[in-house]
């Protein structure tokens, strides 16, 4: 069988590319020396990391402080594969060595604790005060903790959400190892807007993968508050193929949405009251921008953070600009490819801003490689780009994995996906992972 690759699948496949799918479409602005400034980013993920980077290697004579209190940072992308036992926790952590000493970025490992928008001051957790002229602000997404009835952050510790890579990752790791075969996984899935749209998904999938080689006579029970997800069809023929009847979706009109938790007995309650007990019990609950976006005075009513289409900057206060999972920035996911770009545009804005100088017209590119099962990989692309002053995605410039593909072309996916990563990190941190 013989796969048309015309425009769509090459856009969905430029992720293995790696460097050259993380630039605006652009390209680099020209190095502006003349001008200096002081910039300050909070959050040291895709987004944080890339945009204090490019900020430096755009204009070197601009001040760059990054705070961030992990020394090191473990990423969200291919923690599941962490959970199916194909990869080693290590190889998603990343440390900011090339950003000090390549970039001559400042890199404070502490909280950020406050925003005074009319001083222009970040307050850290050990008392200092950071002067900026330009704030950038990637600060993830926190859990909406009581937005759920039943989860907050000691229900976690008994039902982890593992939507922050770390700690509630080697949780849920060692729930799944130390279950017994023939046990129950529930993964409860929230409404949109969440970060990164296939992650529930890919991570049954590997968890699958997990049961099928050590504990084939365990299930999965999905408990979803959508009709629909991202690659779906996709997902849904992936997990037949590989796993059978090990795993169970139910969609929202079938009562898949999980409204009561009860963290003790691993119990869960959907709207129309049936309730479901696991042996072990993984709630992704609703999300909302990381605190400090609050702190700013940047967030609105829906917890997220609106910006400016063209320049990310906020909506709401001058000066400062927010990147990654905390905007509200549809139609682009909230994944870290997304971040990457987004950060990139920021740093031409500011670069340009300092210097006096009209920011460029931006576009953006997302790439979402998602593994099903080894050697079997999907994905889903698009291009973005500012139309009558919204972000819109550019018609027929991205596009999914065919249903009908054969194995190699699946294998080839997977391959691409562990090559986006590489590339992805080395562009953000100058690490790879192991």
């Amino acid at each position: 069988m013989t796969v048309k690759l015309d425009r769509r699948r090459a856009l969905a496949l430029i992720g293995a590319a790696g460097t050259a799918a993380t630039l605006p479409a652009w390209g680099f602005p020209r190095v502006a020396k003349a001008a200096s400034g002081r910039v300050v980013v909070v959050g040291g993920g895709f987004g944080g990391a890339t945009a204090a980077k490019y900020v430096k290697r755009w204009n070197p004579d601009i001040d760059v402080t990054l705070i961030e209190p992990a020394e090191r940072f473990y990423t969200c992308p291919f923690s599941n594969l962490y959970l199916g036992g194909l990869r080693e926790f290590e190889s998603i952590g990343h440390d900011y060595d090339e950003l000090r000493e390549t970039y001559g970025v400042t890199v404070l490992h502490t909280w950020a604790d406050d925003v005074d928008p009319e001083a222009k001051v970040v307050r850290t957790r050990d008392g200092a005060a950071i002067a900026y002229d330009k704030l950038v602000l990637s600060p993830g997404v926190d859990m909406h903790w009581g937005a759920l009835d039943g989860y907050d952050e000691t229900a976690a510790e008994m039902a982890p959400h593992a939507w922050k890579a770390g700690p509630q990752t080697r949780l849920l790791k060692s729930q799944l190892e130390a279950m017994a075969d023939g046990g129950l996984f529930i993964l409860a899935a929230p409404a949109n807007p969440y970060r990164c749209p296939p992650g529930p998904y890919e991570r049954v999938a590997m968890i699958a993968h997990y049961f099928k080689t050590h504990k084939p006579r365990s299930k999965i029970l999905l408990l979803d508050a959508k009709d629909s997800f991202s690659k779906q069809p996709l997902f849904m023929d992936g997990w037949q193929s590989e796993y059978g009847d090990m795993i169970e979706w139910v969609s929202l009109s079938n009562d898949g949405k999980v409204v009561r938790v009860d963290a003790d007995a691993l119990e869960v309650e959907t709207e129309f009251g049936n309730r479901h007990k696991a042996d072990v019990l993984n709630v992704v609950p609703p999300q909302k921008a990381g605190f400090i976006a609050e702190r700013a005075g940047i967030t609105d009513a829906s917890g997220w953070v609106p910006v400016k289409p063209a320049t990310f900057e906020s909506a709401m206060v001058d000066d400062i600009y927010a990147v990654g999972d905390a905007t509200i920035a549809a139609p682009m996911p909230k994944s870290g490819f997304c971040a990457n770009t987004q950060a990139k545009v920021v740093a031409a804005v500011i670069v340009a801003e300092l210097a006096g100088r009209e920011p460029p017209s931006p576009s953006w590119a997302n790439t979402c490689y998602s593994l099903i099962a080894p050697g079997y990989g999907i994905s889903v692309a698009g291009v973005y780009h500012v139309a009558d002053g919204r972000i819109a995605e550019v018609e027929g410039a991205g596009g999914v994995s065919p249903r009908e593909a054969p194995a190699a072309f699946r294998e080839r996916e997977a391959r691409f996906g562990a090559a986006w990563y590489a590339a992805i990190s080395n562009d953000t941190w100058g690490t790879t992972g192991a």
